[in-house]
């Protein structure tokens, strides 16, 4: 019998790969959406699949990048819808 026989586990780096690609997503879409978020037209989707992204990477156990992403798609959903309500306020004070 050989006694000098290794085993390598690279099973536990290879469910973090989906759920670390989805937090990176998030993260990056969230710097996105803070240029978007002055055309609600593609602030929206932009935020919105961030934070899909980025709950869905927190639910598969990424941490660090996916709650950054979070953070991020959260303020500028806030401020795309700050940004839509205020151009319809304007929108409509001109027609009076």
């Amino acid at each position: 019998m050989d006694s000098n026989v290794s085993f390598n586990n690279t099973n536990n780096t290879t469910p973090q790969q989906p759920a670390r690609g989805f937090a990176i997503a998030s993260m990056v879409l969230g710097i996105v959406g803070f240029i978007a978020w002055c055309l609600p037209l593609v602030g929206y989707p932009v935020t919105i699949i961030g934070l899909i992204l980025g709950i869905v990477a927190l639910t598969k156990g990424a941490r660090g990048m996916a709650t950054a992403g979070v953070i991020m798609c959260s303020i500028t959903l806030v401020m795309t819808l700050i940004n839509s309500i205020l151009g319809a306020v304007l929108a409509v004070q001109d027609y009076l």
